[in-house]
């Protein structure tokens, strides 16, 4: 890690009158991959929406050095955050070529995102094969990979992704970590990673958070947390 790409500090969020962050801590380095753990209603889901604008938060949050606090979702994505929520978000009435189109909205560049619709494509052959079907007519697999390609349009610097093996069979789920990885290798994006199938992501990740009732539990390197036997039965229940 060569610095902190994302620096959250003491951020509270939440909806109407309930607050469901109280004041965490999260830093993910530059091309670094973070895991986001934690039992359901923890707040990890509300985590990536406040760093991604979706919904409002107070307290620090910074990219690269420069706050995105309080900024809009389509500022913040020009600064290079790229979300890929939690039930993917596809739009299904469009087909897999313009939803991957979408995702390149901010880009003035004509000519890279005609090359970046083919390197999506050659992460995922089975979008290529499926470029002018509607998303609806996708299966989940397909559909998780067309809204990871989405955000791939973006040319991100930090990807949140939330639950990406959600509904999803194990060997799908596999795979779809196996390409994570090969983006991550090749392309020294930034991850911030919410996942109920902590093993998978503590074998991706280099640095883990958890997250118990809107607080930070625990912050650690992913390797020790999931070669401590106590430490996941204590935190993640396994």
């Amino acid at each position: 890690m060569t610095g902190s790409l994302l620096d959250v500090g003491e951020l509270r969020a939440g909806y109407g009158p309930a607050q469901v962050l109280h004041g965490i801590s999260v830093r993910v380095g530059s091309g670094e991959v973070a895991a986001l753990l934690g039992p359901n209603g923890a707040g990890k889901t509300t985590t990536l929406r406040a760093i991604s604008g979706m919904i409002r938060g107070h307290g620090k949050v910074l990219l690269d050095g420069r706050s995105i606090t309080g900024r809009s979702p389509e500022r913040i994505a020009k600064l290079g955050v790229a979300h890929v929520p939690e039930g993917r978000g596809t739009l299904r009435g469009f087909t897999v070529e313009e939803n991957l189109r979408i995702g390149a909205y901010t880009r003035s560049d004509r000519a890279g995102r005609r090359s970046d619709l083919e390197r999506c494509f050659a992460y995922f052959p089975a979008l290529a094969d499926r470029r002018r079907q509607q998303a609806a007519t996708l299966s989940g697999g397909e559909q998780q990979m067309l809204a990871i390609g989405r955000a791939l349009m973006l040319r991100p610097r930090l990807i949140l992704l939330d639950e990406p093996s959600l509904g999803l069979a194990p060997k799908v789920t596999r795979a779809l970590f196996e390409v994570l990885r090969d983006v991550h290798d090749r392309e020294g994006v930034s991850m911030l990673i919410v996942e109920q199938n902590a093993n998978l992501v503590l074998e991706f990740a280099q640095r883990a958070f958890v997250l118990e009732a809107g607080r930070i539990a625990l912050d650690g390197d992913a390797a020790a947390v999931r070669a401590d036997d106590e430490l996941r039965r204590s935190y993640l229940g396994y």
